[in-house]
């Protein structure tokens, strides 16, 4: 396929695919701008919309830049060029997470750096988080393995929790959501991106149902007291009995780590919604630092957890609002 060429209609839809990643609390916080001479599209933090308390370290922010970085690769890629990417590139730009130049690829397909698949191009604009309850239906074992492949690409691990640690999961996410609840400045925080109007945050109608059974602890971003309940709580309902919890964790625990994190979520994501696997993202636990120390099984797979992810089948989910690719690009240099 001979590149496109890079023209304002094509940017905006490179910059549009970057932007359509999953972020915590969909704060979106990325920034891109182009260099023209090197046709390199870098991808800068945002530090306006970082979270103060739930991500004091940068981690979610750095690992939802990652996820955009890998929109980019395959968009760049589904327009005919070879996507070269460099984790941060620059020391004394610790913003600047990582570039994506757009390579002119040989026509045998030689000398290409891994890039993602370009059929899920199209797929970029279908994936939405779903916090409604999944049915009972168990994935097939050859989309868990492609999904444990698509990490393994990245340098990540994938793995479905057996239902004794799915079980020890929930309940360190459960912890982490009593935590919250009873720290003002978290909740106060997660309620300030509860968002009707504008691109950014969680409209009322994306939280989704509580958990009647409380087998599956969902983010509850309005907290127990009753002045954020104005309004109504969304409806109980059921959950699955058997939720399906796969693990996502890397060897080490650097930036680089985190960025190859987040490519890796996409890719599983992307991948889940080609087969019509629903996805949330529990990330609680996380964003504590002795919760986050317990998730690691040592016995299963040294290393760093970096997300933990439900998937099943059920409802897309409303889809949460995005920032238009002009907002997102800085045009200066």
């Amino acid at each position: 396929m001979q590149p496109a060429t890079l023209d304002a209609a094509i940017l905006e839809k490179l910059i549009s695919a970057a932007v359509a990643a999953p972020s915590m609390h969909n704060t979106q916080p990325w920034r891109y701008r182009l260099n023209p001479e090197t046709v390199t599209l870098e991808v800068r933090a945002a530090l306006d919309r970082a979270l103060r308390y739930a991500d004091p370290m940068g981690r979610a922010l750095t690992v939802s830049a990652g996820a955009a970085v890998f929109n980019l690769r395959v968009a760049v890629a589904h327009f005919g060029w070879d996507p070269v990417v460099q984790l941060l590139p620059y020391r004394s730009q610790p913003d600047l997470l990582a570039t994506v130049r757009l390579a002119v690829a040989s026509p045998d397909g030689a000398g290409r750096h891994g890039d993602p698949h370009p059929d899920l191009y199209d797929v970029i604009w279908r994936r939405h988080t779903s916090r409604s309850p999944f049915s009972g239906r168990r994935l097939p074992p050859r989309v868990l393995c492609e999904l444990t492949e698509a990490a393994r690409a990245h340098g990540a691990t994938l793995w479905p929790a057996d239902p004794e640690e799915t079980a020890r999961l929930l309940r360190l996410t459960a912890e982490a959501e009593r935590r919250a609840a009873g720290d003002p400045r978290r909740l106060a925080e997660s309620r300030d991106w509860i968002r009707d109007t504008g691109p950014y945050g969680i409209p009322t109608a994306a939280l989704g149902p509580r958990d009647a059974t409380g087998r599956v602890p969902m983010r509850d971003f309005r907290g127990p007291l009753p002045e954020a309940r104005q309004g109504g709580d969304p409806p109980a309902a059921e959950f699955e009995s058997h939720p399906t919890i796969a693990v996502l964790a890397t060897d080490q625990d650097r930036r680089t780590d985190w960025l190859r994190a987040g490519q890796a979520l996409e890719h599983v994501l992307l991948l889940a919604t080609s087969h019509a696997v629903r996805a949330s993202l529990l990330h609680q636990a996380l964003e504590w630092s002795d919760l986050r120390w317990a998730l690691n099984d040592e016995h299963r797979a040294p290393g760093h957890v970096q997300m933990l992810i439900r998937l099943g089948y059920g409802p897309v989910g409303p889809a949460t609002p995005r920032g238009g690719a002009t907002e997102a690009l800085d045009r200066g240099h």
